[in-house]
């Protein structure tokens, strides 16, 4: 069994899983698009008795008769997609290690936005180039790092 662990932006919701990590999919349906502002949801399961709130609990909205969504009420992180009992899907991009899942599937691929397939030749600009660097050099991140802190936000 492995355990999992995420949260929003801010911090002010984190979460455990303790179970192993499931169906893990990128969606392109519209609905999935709009919940996450991009071009597609990306998502990976777990069994709803496995997760724990560690801080905080998302607020939710009910996006369809079927799927309801959770977020951060602070910071708008989107968080969760639930569609079905006992099951939750959370976003890839709360998970504090989103690298170590690796998805499965594509669903809805009759709506995928057509640049989706021309992203692997987009021209690439790492992190460490020089451009980069000097635009990142200015930036102080206010983002909760991807662990548990004991509070956050830290006392100034």
């Amino acid at each position: 069994m492995m355990t999992s662990t995420g949260g929003c932006q801010c911090g002010a919701v984190r979460f455990r899983i303790d179970a192993d990590l499931e169906d893990a999919s990128i969606c392109h349906c519209r609905m999935c698009q709009k919940a996450t502002g991009g071009l597609f949801g990306p998502y990976v399961g777990a069994p709803l008795s496995a997760v724990t709130w560690t801080r905080g609990q998302p607020g939710h909205f009910q996006s369809s008769n079927k799927a309801r969504r959770g977020f951060c009420r602070d910071c708008g992180t989107p968080l969760t997609f639930e569609y079905g009992e006992g099951s939750i899907s959370f976003t890839l991009g709360a998970m504090d290690e989103p690298r170590l899942v690796h998805l499965t599937e594509q669903l809805a691929s009759s709506e995928r936005i057509a640049d989706f397939q021309a992203l692997a030749n987009l021209p690439e600009h790492p992190l460490d180039e020089p451009r980069a660097a000097a635009h990142l050099a200015g930036i102080v991140s206010l983002q909760h790092p991807d662990h548990d802190t004991v509070a956050w936000p830290p006392k100034t």
